[in-house]
Formats: C-alpha cells, sequence, structure tokens
C-alpha cells in the first residue's frame, strides 16, 4: 500500500541524507547528492519533500510586472509537502525572500533548494522555514532574472530533479531520491539507520570497531 505524501516526507525528515544517500548507491543511483555549495541557512535546519522545480535565467531587460506576475502565480502552485527546488543559471541575485516563504509555508511546502541566492536570511530564520542555499545576498530577483516555467524538471546543484522526486536536507547537504523508488529507498534507509543504532552503541560498550563491521556487515 502505497504512503500517503504526508507519511512520506515525515519519515525521510526523520532520517539523516547520509543513509539516503548510501541506500540509493546500493540501488545503483550513486549521482543523487546535490553539490556540496549548496547548504542550509543553519546546522541545525532538516527538510524533506517532494520537489517542486523551478527554472530561470539572468535577464536584465525582463518585463518586471509580467515577471513579478510569473513568481506570484508560482508561490501559488507550489503543492502542500512540496519543496521549491531552483535551477537559476545565475550568481547575482535573491531568488527567495521572507515574503515567498511566508506565502510557501502558509501553503503547506516544506522547505526550498536554490541553486542560486537567498535575502532576509534573518526573517527566514525566525519563521523556521527550512532553506538550502548557495549563497546570500540582498539583491532581488524579479528586476535580474527571469523566472521561465515550474513544475518541470530542472538541474539543481548538478542533479537532475524532477517534479515528485523527494529531496531531504540538513547540515551534510541535500539528497534527491527519484519518486519510482522513494519508497524502496525509504525502507532501506530506515533499517540502515536502525542498524547504525546498534553499532553505535556496541562502539561504546567497547566492541572493536572493526569486529563491529564483521558483526553488523556495515560501518
Amino acid at each position: 500500500m502505497a504512503l500517503d505524501d504526508g507519511d512520506l516526507c515525515d519519515r525521510y525528515e526523520r532520517l539523516h541524507p547520509g543513509a539516503v544517500a548510501d541506500s540509493l548507491d546500493a540501488l545503483g543511483y550513486e549521482r543523487r547528492t546535490l553539490s556540496s555549495e549548496i547548504g542550509p541557512l543553519t546546522t541545525d535546519t532538516r527538510m524533506a519533500g517532494l520537489a517542486f522545480p523551478i527554472r530561470g535565467h539572468p535577464d536584465r531587460r525582463t518585463d518586471y510586472e509580467a515577471n513579478i506576475e510569473r513568481f506570484l502565480r508560482m508561490l501559488g502552485d507550489a503543492p502542500e509537502h512540496g519543496v521549491v527546488a531552483y535551477e537559476t543559471n545565475d550568481d547575482t541575485a535573491a531568488h527567495l525572500g521572507e515574503l515567498s516563504t511566508t506565502a510557501l509555508a502558509a501553503g503547506g511546502c516544506r522547505g526550498a533548494v536554490i541553486d542560486g541566492g537567498v535575502r532576509d536570511a534573518r526573517f527566514v530564520l525566525e519563521q523556521g522555514f527550512p532553506v538550502f542555499s548557495r549563497y546570500r545576498t540582498p539583491a532581488d530577483a524579479p528586476p535580474r532574472w527571469r523566472l521561465d516555467e515550474w513544475d518541470v524538471p530542472a538541474r539543481v546543484g548538478g542533479v537532475e530533479v524532477r517534479p515528485g522526486d523527494v529531496l531531504v536536507g540538513d547540515v551534510d547537504g541535500v539528497v534527491c531520491v527519484p519518486q519510482d523508488v522513494a519508497e524502496d529507498v525509504l525502507e532501506r534507509a530506515e533499517a540502515k539507520a536502525g542498524t547504525e543504532d546498534e553499532i553505535r552503541e556496541a562502539v561504546r560498550e567497547g566492541t572493536d570497531p572493526l569486529d563491529a563491521y564483521h558483526e553488523f556487515g556495515t560501518f
């Protein structure tokens, strides 16, 4: 029986991305970790949700009013349990700010992953909305970056992210789980996390690390 979106995301959020990445490796998905340049605003940030990819490009000549309307339509379309994931092709603008995170949170979104910039970080931190980005800047996006399309495949942090994929992140970074293996990866990652708990306890009680590896088959 398939899990509903909320349960799936809640269970992923209880995991650390390392266990998820290891489980993807075991299934042959070895390039699903986003660039290490993309990180959280705080070390205690945790996030898991369904990818809602967004694509755009730098454009100083974009029509501001038409562009801001695209931004607002995109925010309204972002789904419950979604994580907005930006392919920006940019290194100058802030593609997300506090008013946008307020709208996303009100719609039930669970976070944002930006291969680009964020601003209003202090206010976003006060909200507690999970944001992962490559940099911070006060330069607003609509006058200098055109939002092209959303809810389409995008390349974020060097990884193809498709609508409905699961994005899982914490201080270690972000991993993307393809939608069609999301439940299999979840079960494997939960089992691995349980085994790691047993290994941790055994080592704390004095078991030699190599002996623990031989006993549990992993470390």
